[in-house]
């Protein structure tokens, strides 16, 4: 990749890091999650900084951005859009929905029914939407981040395990540290800042940087550890089910972004032990009486499993 491209996702990564303080591992996997054309889902209770995160993102590449606040009575064409009858010309006019767009925050995800949850479905996977009979492709670059409360709160539908499997990766901010968190009370109200950041990318950059990943070489060993990994899943001894194919070519691509946003042309091993969790940790429920959360049986099985 050229020297200069490489500065600008520096560059990126640096300014977001300015915005959401003390969280950079956060910030490095939701850039190889866009990088690798992937959609983010992330998990956290209220006022952590995820809507900050999305505006930042999309305000440092110059995307178009839209929010949308689920709610349980929010409907599929409010995300949509519908076909208004117009007088005049006496025919149905589409009205585009928010969903039109190239960052858009599904906000609070699972407080909709599950059919406005399916409605992203098409949207995520396909790059466009069905209306009234009619395909219309949404703009690119596409990138859904949605986010969603702990199931244990009120008012929430839990995902099906179809909608969880289009997020490329699902991740948890967290509250701040101490330092981090005096930075954020002492520091520049968060709206102001936003407000001001310029964009560090075009989004035709970020095409070229996305095009790039692909370009980013794999070993044959470290071809043979990935199919270790997802091997293992699919023992018996840690998960109920094993990753698809399609989870595993997920974790290609984020692993090649990770080695990008490090500045290298090649992937090494670490690089999907730092990815995997965040990548498969949702498509995968551990066995009964493992006795550990969803990540935690993702590290310890990356500990069993030597590499080749």
């Amino acid at each position: 990749m050229e020297a200069s491209l490489q500065a600008r996702l520096t560059q990126l990564k640096s300014q977001i890091n300015t915005i959401i303080v003390g969280k950079p591992r956060q910030v490095q996997d939701c850039l190889a999650c866009l990088l690798a054309g992937g959609h983010l889902l992330i998990e956290d209770v209220p006022g952590v900084g995820k809507t900050t995160l999305a505006q930042a993102l999309a305000r440092s590449l110059g995307l178009a951005f839209s929010r949308v606040q689920f709610t349980s009575d929010l409907l599929p064409g409010d995300l949509l859009g519908v076909s208004i009858f117009d007088r005049q010309r006496e025919t149905f006019q589409f009205q585009p929905g928010p969903v039109f767009t190239q960052v858009l925050l599904a906000d609070e995800i699972n407080r909709a029914g599950p059919k406005t949850q399916s409605a992203l479905l098409e949207a995520m996977e396909e790059h466009q939407v069905s209306v009234d009979g009619q395909t219309r492709p949404l703009p690119r670059p596409f990138f859904v981040i949605a986010t969603q409360n702990p199931d244990e709160q009120l008012g929430t539908y839990p995902l099906p395990e179809s909608q969880l499997d289009r997020f490329l990766m699902c991740l948890s901010l967290g509250y701040p540290d101490q330092a981090a968190e005096r930075a954020l009370l002492t520091g520049q109200d968060r709206r102001q800042a936003l407000a001001q950041l310029p964009a560090v990318m075009t989004p035709a950059e970020l095409v070229q940087a996305m095009e790039a990943v692909q370009r980013v070489r794999v070993a044959e060993p470290l071809l043979d550890y990935l199919q270790a990994l997802i091997a293992a899943t699919r023992s018996g001894r840690w998960f109920v089910e094993g990753l698809s194919p399609r989870a595993g070519i997920a974790v290609l691509r984020l692993a090649r972004a990770a080695a990008l946003l490090e500045g290298r042309d090649h992937v090494r091993p670490d690089d999907l032990q730092a990815i995997l969790p965040q990548a498969v940790a949702h498509r995968l429920r551990p066995v009964p009486g493992a006795g550990r959360g969803r990540l935690e049986q993702v590290r310890a099985m990356i500990d069993a499993t030597p590499l080749p």
